[in-house]
């Protein structure tokens, strides 16, 4: 498998090599390792200097890529480049099985939420993008949280799953989350007064019942698709809205790795996450794997 992995040598790009080297299988793994700096216009002063300074840098976090990483993999390239970080990751990503990228870069402020470039590989990659976060779980084990919701999207994020990543010490827990109804069939009485009678025998009642079993259809789907891989999953369906019911698992949890498949539009313009990918990728207490609907 190819892997992509950009690093700025940043606390938080040494924390993505770090967890994306204990998520991914050893088995004929090749990593080009990716350092992108900002190109200075023509006619900037002092311009040769910040280049041999910029180059300094990134053969010093391919360094610290390196020691981490170590002999777990096949071979290893690197590749140094100016210009938008964003748009030379985004165009190398439809190349390779994965891209890893931190969650931010050197000089992007605040705990929480995604960095200008990672948010941007994420909207924009057409591969399987890894936004890799510093691990809670020990060496030797961690804890994977898939969500799965029965769509291509969903069921290739699984099989990316079993494919890249080492699941052989992995506790998976596949969730699914119903939508819980909230069109009101009766215009002069309140959803929130109806007795749980009333809600099983109204239409809406008997509608969720049906999105229960097929939940239950889907947490099977993926299942299946793990076993040739021989994980071992427990599963989890809750009601209410997608985005909050995962990450509020995910931090409840302890969670490592949050497991995505994102569709919406595509065209030859753009690719926009859907909504509940794009609020979990910025939110996440964890790393997110975002895999998007094959084409």
């Amino acid at each position: 498998m190819k892997i992509l992995i950009a690093t700025d040598g940043s606390n938080e790009a040494t924390a993505a090599v770090e967890s994306a080297n204990r998520f991914l299988n050893a088995v004929n793994r090749d990593v080009d390792l990716l350092s992108v700096a900002p190109k200075l216009r023509r006619k900037e002063p002092h311009r040769n200097g910040y280049e041999k300074r910029a180059l300094r840098e990134m053969t010093l976090s391919f360094d610290q890529a390196r020691a981490i990483i170590g002999p777990k993999c096949a071979e290893i390239h690197e590749f140094k480049e100016f210009g938008s970080a964003a748009g030379i990751i985004v165009n190398r990503a439809e190349d390779y099985d994965l891209t890893v990228i931190g969650a931010k870069g050197r000089g992007t402020a605040g705990e929480v939420g995604l960095g200008p470039v990672a948010s941007r590989v994420a909207e924009h990659a057409l591969g399987p993008v890894l936004i890799a976060r510093a691990m809670k779980s020990e060496p030797g084990n961690f804890r994977v949280l898939a969500a799965v919701d029965g769509s291509t999207a969903s069921l290739h994020a699984i099989e990316t799953l079993g494919e890249l990543f080492d699941l052989t010490s992995a506790e998976v827990c596949l969730m699914h989350v119903v939508e819980t109804p909230w069109v009101e069939l009766a215009p002069e009485e309140e959803w929130v007064t109806y007795s749980e009678e009333d809600k099983e025998n109204s239409e809406s009642g008997t509608w969720e019942q049906e999105l229960v079993r097929e939940g239950e259809t889907i947490l099977e789907q993926a299942r299946d698709a793990l076993r040739p891989h021989r994980v071992s999953t427990v599963t989890r369906s809750e009601q209410g809205n997608p985005a909050n019911e995962i990450l509020s698992e995910a931090e409840r949890g302890q969670y490592d790795l949050i497991v995505l498949g994102a569709t919406g539009v595509r065209d030859l313009k753009h690719q926009m996450l859907g909504s509940v990918s794009s609020k979990i990728a910025w939110n996440a207490p964890c790393s997110v794997l975002i895999v998007r609907e094959p084409e």
